[in-house]
């Protein structure tokens, strides 16, 4: 399985970014029997555009074909990208390796909408 996780460091030691679209890194983290194999972290180029970072940000994760998104929240354009391609949303804030074994346990809600505001450029 794999699980991307917007992420304000580059490592599993950081924290969960609040924002999808214009985090700094996604962490795309493969994960086998319940437990991390291995990571790599992808800078977001979307971060600074002017719009549609959402969307941006969306297709560089979907590339990826990760089956859930960890994030504390997400707008309507990423959502609409995840729900194309079937990627599941879940709602997780703190620190990335604590987030990981709270989704592994089942502990995470999945999102069915977006919950967090679209917006029209940088903030």
């Amino acid at each position: 399985m794999k699980i991307a996780i917007s992420s304000s460091e580059n490592d599993l030691d950081g924290s969960v970014d609040n924002k999808f679209g214009r985090c700094d890194y996604f962490l795309i983290v493969n994960v086998e029997d319940k437990k991390v194999k291995d990571f790599k972290a992808i800078e977001n180029s979307a971060k600074s555009q002017v719009g549609g970072a959402g969307v941006t940000a969306g297709e560089t994760v979907a590339r990826e074909k990760v089956d859930a998104v960890i994030t504390v929240n997400v707008g309507p354009r990423a959502f609409s990208i995840f729900e194309q391609f079937g990627i599941k949303i879940f709602q997780g804030e703190g620190k990335t390796k604590k987030v990981i074994e709270d989704f592994l346990a089942g502990n995470l809600e999945e999102l069915t909408g977006s919950s967090g505001p679209q917006h029209a450029g940088i903030r």
